[in-house]
């Protein structure tokens, strides 16, 4: 079984579990982690997780993040000042935090309790922001469960975003190939 299939059926079976309601908002965030190299793959299968989801009568919804960076400095109004003298963006960087806060915020408050909101493209956030600061903020805005698709290392509870920085450990549910 190659891994995204592997990771899959990890889903499938917790998916199928009770979902008690006395967690915590960070104990219903579950972290799929899987090699870098296996992010195409693992993209390719996020049709067969919502329709893994949609089977148990469970909504699915799903955020992008990969292109939330770009979006945000595209409309930025001092962009052309960032692009001139990158440094200068440092100091801009809670702005696109609260933008990137408000989009997950937008989804996670508009699905039912019984859903799950699958967020990709956490690797396109690194050097920008740090993901844990994403789900910290956005976990008590989560009404069901939250799998986040991370490419990169768990070790104990400590996850790596692409194997590049030092991580972070987290209370979430880890779901491995």
């Amino acid at each position: 079984m190659n891994v995204p299939q592997a990771l899959l059926a990890r889903y499938r079976s917790h998916l199928s579990l009770p979902w008690p309601t006395y967690l915590s908002a960070t104990e219903r965030v579950w972290i799929a982690v899987y090699d870098p190299s296996e992010e195409r793959r693992v993209r390719a299968t996020l049709g067969e997780f919502a329709l893994a989801t949609d089977a148990l009568g469970i909504t699915w919804a799903q955020v992008d993040l990969t292109g939330a960076f770009a979006e945000w400095i595209g409309t930025h109004p001092y962009r052309d000042a960032y692009f001139r003298e990158p440094h200068l963006l440092g100091s801009a960087l809670a702005d696109f935090e609260d933008a990137l806060q408000a989009r997950l915020t937008a989804t996670l408050e508009g699905v039912p309790e019984r859903s799950v909101v699958g967020v990709v493209g956490a690797g396109a956030l690194l050097g920008l922001t740090r993901i844990s600061r994403v789900i910290e903020r956005a976990a008590p805005h989560l009404r069901g469960r939250m799998l986040l698709l991370f490419p990169g290392s768990l070790d104990g509870h400590n996850y790596r975003l692409l194997n590049a920085r030092d991580g972070w450990n987290y209370h979430s549910v880890p779901l491995l190939p």
